[in-house]
């Protein structure tokens, strides 16, 4: 019994972080109609906040998540995506991360 009330809970959590990703693009955008940029920097933390902790339950590490994201990075980089070739924003994204 005990076995099943944990993966229950586990269920509710998953969906109520599905829930909080969602709530929080959609501050996202509206600070973005609204062109406040401390709503625009909360919104987007609370975005990346809850998508780390959405990845933790869903059994990935935050080192495998920031290990993805640089992989990510790295292999935009290498098929000359847009945003790197316009504004190396990519390469700075890299960078930040690999200082951390």
């Amino acid at each position: 019994m005990e076995r099943d009330v944990d993966v229950a809970t586990r269920a509710r959590t998953i969906e109520w972080l599905k829930t909080e990703v969602v709530d929080q693009l959609s501050r996202l955008f509206k600070a973005m109609w609204e062109g406040s940029a401390a709503r625009l920097t909360d919104s987007l933390a609370g975005l990346i906040a809850s998508s780390y902790i959405l990845g933790r339950r869903l059994g990935i590490s935050y080192r495998d998540l920031d290990n993805a994201i640089a992989d990510k990075l790295s292999a935009l980089r290498q098929e000359g995506h847009q945003l790197e070739d316009h504004y190396q924003d990519l390469s700075a994204l890299s960078e930040h991360i690999r200082k951390r």
